[in-house]
């Protein structure tokens, strides 16, 4: 009988090809350090290596309803029973979730940013300031004379709401035409029903115009209009170009014509629509079907079974493939490394040419034809990916998945607009990779003008008040936009410390 649980390579997480022997029938404890792998050795190697020997103990009738459970990263483990664990609560494990919004540091510095942010243009890097009326128009100039503008003032952008005082007010000031999300209609008798749980935007119709150096003054008394309904929003649709250019009184670069959104806290926030990377959704990483796990040997051919998606005896699927290798001219006997490369675009992302499809029913009792397009081997596993509602599938699925960083944001989570603010010269998702202790020294050391100081007053003192209570808990190597899942036990601890930091410092007191 053997005494002792032996591990032998064990690499879980941050465990270092570690071996250990654990004496049965005793009280075992494993101390260290934060993140040192106390809790990969218990929980994550001996019980999970413990209940995965379990559940393949019971029949497939019952391991049907428990799910897979993967091995731990070990060479070997011996002398373990069936185990039990009294589970350690951690953070959680929301991939959008990081040790600034977990602590709620990240809010106040959303709301800095919004307050006392210096605007820069994402494309030039030039610092924004405010665009007059006379610099709009001179922007506007720029364009080809004679166009046809028309001239909007975007009264609600990306809002919920019925909006009916707005087309009212509208409709009583003399103007006729409004465009509600992208569609114009007329404001006596067209106005659409509104739902208010669904976001909308909104844009009034202020004029519409020849560009004419004649008709400047009137220009510009559009553009006013137009800005006074917005809060210093103006929307020019060039007709004529197809274009359109978006200008702020506040926000707008006048050599690149981009204009930044106003600060809100909510530009900040990759959690919300408004100031996520709409590339990532905010996550920071793409995940997306791997062509070399689809097609691991291209040196095989289709009827090979070179498309592991892909069964050569499914008469459906064989109709597409041989209706593809018909129209670019290769045979499915031919490896796909040497097919058209035309062809392994189309059979990838799909398009192309029209393909003349034929097949048969299952019993081969009647047989059908049609004509179209090659929909993609990516693009049809995309849609069933986000369409099944089989786990079966979808864990099948992700095994042909796999994730990188953002090309957009570059793992940066927002959108390019709010990476273009900057407090102290650095932007927020540069602050937030600060560690605790050096955004400590950067708060310490900024200057700001007077009216800046009397703006962020109370921000910067909770900032810095829950900065220090992390380093107090000895947490100031860590940075706020470390994902929270990857927190260890002690350090998961020692955060919900700092969120709860009132009762804590009151019992430190007593």
């Amino acid at each position: 009988m053997n005494d002792n649980i032996v591990i032998k390579g064990a690499r879980e997480h941050n465990l270092k090809n570690i071996d250990v022997t654990i004496p049965k029938n005793s009280l075992v404890v494993i101390s260290g350090l934060s993140g040192s792998g106390k809790s990969s050795l218990a929980f994550d190697t001996i019980f999970a290596e413990g209940q995965r020997r379990y559940v393949e103990s019971l029949s497939a009738y019952a391991r049907q309803f428990l799910g897979r459970l993967e091995k731990p990263d070990i060479d070997s483990i011996e002398g373990l029973s069936p185990s039990i664990a009294i589970e350690q609560r951690s953070t959680q494990r929301n991939p959008r979730s990081t040790v600034g919004t977990v602590t709620e540091i990240y809010d106040y510095y959303r709301l800095l940013f919004a307050r006392i942010g210096h605007v820069y243009c994402p494309e030039c890097g030039r610092q924004i300031s405010e665009m007059s009326i006379d610099q709009i128009i001179d922007s506007i100039f720029s364009h080809e004379e004679g166009g046809r503008l028309i001239i909007l003032s975007p009264v609600a952008m990306g809002r919920k709401g019925e909006f009916k005082k707005v087309f009212s007010d509208a409709l009583s000031a003399g103007y006729s035409r409004v465009v509600v999300d992208g569609k114009t209609y007329m404001l006596d008798d067209e106005v659409p029903v509104l739902d208010k749980q669904y976001k909308h935007s909104i844009s009034i119709v202020v004029d519409r115009l020849i560009l004419r150096k004649s008709d400047r003054t009137r220009l510009a008394d559009s553009l006013e209009r137009a800005t006074q309904m917005s809060d210093g929003l103006v929307e020019v649709e060039y007709v004529s170009e197809g274009k359109k250019d978006f200008f702020s009184e506040r926000n707008s670069c006048p050599y690149c014509g981009i204009t930044v959104p106003d600060l809100e806290p909510r530009l900040f926030s990759f959690n919300n629509p408004f100031g996520a990377c709409p590339e990532c959704n905010g996550l920071g990483i793409k995940s997306e079907f791997d062509i070399a796990k689809i097609i691991p040997d291209p040196s095989k051919s289709y009827n090979e079974g070179a498309i592991v998606t892909h069964n050569a005896d499914a008469k459906v699927s064989h109709a597409w493939i041989k209706a593809l290798s018909e129209a670019y001219g290769f045979s499915l006997d031919a490896p796909l490394s040497s097919w058209p490369a035309e062809a392994k675009k189309v059979l990838l992302y799909g398009g192309g040419k029209l393909l003349d499809i034929k097949y048969e029913n299952r019993k081969g009792t009647a047989s059908f034809s049609k004509k179209e397009q090659y929909p993609g081997i990516l693009v049809e596993l995309e849609r069933r990916y986000h369409e099944t509602q089989s786990f079966a599938v979808r864990w099948m699925f992700e095994q042909l998945r796999y994730s990188h960083e953002c090309p957009a944001c570059h793992g940066q989570r927002l959108r390019k607009e709010a990476l273009s603010v900057r407090v102290g010269g650095l932007n927020i998702w540069q602050l937030t990779s600060l560690s605790v202790k050096d955004s400590v020294s950067f708060f310490d050391q900024l200057q700001l003008t007077e009216n800046e100081q009397k703006i962020s007053f109370q921000i910067l003192k909770e900032i810095r008040s829950r900065l220090g209570f992390l380093m107090n808990v000895g947490l100031g190597y860590l940075t706020l936009s470390r994902a929270s899942a990857t927190l260890s036990g002690g350090e998961a601890q020692r955060i919900r410390l700092a969120t709860r930091k009132r009762p804590f410092r009151s019992a430190l007191c007593a």
